[in-house]
């Protein structure tokens, strides 16, 4: 086989894991199903730091987190935006 050549086989490139779309399912339905009683569960612990950090790791699940992204000029520098009218005649 030619050096860098691929001998086929596996899944294609941006296909999503089939394991994780039904754990992500899973979890969106337990999500669902158990909306009510939330409020009830975090309503028994006392801590207030504690209740909100359950309450965000539970929904993090369930709401994706979006990713930070940085936009910069040159080099990392600045970015610089220049704008021009021309007037009509």
């Amino acid at each position: 086989m030619a050096k860098g050549m691929k001998t086929g086989g596996g899944s294609r490139q941006g296909k999503p894991n089939k394991t994780t779309q039904d754990v992500r399912a899973a979890i969106a339905t337990f999500a669902s199903a158990n909306v009510g009683e939330m409020s009830s569960w975090l309503k028994q612990i006392d801590d207030p730091a504690k209740k909100l950090d359950l309450f965000l790791r539970a929904i993090e699940y369930h709401v994706p987190k979006l990713a930070r992204s940085e936009v910069s000029g040159p080099d990392g520098g600045p970015q610089v935006v220049e704008a021009t009218w021309r007037l009509a005649e």
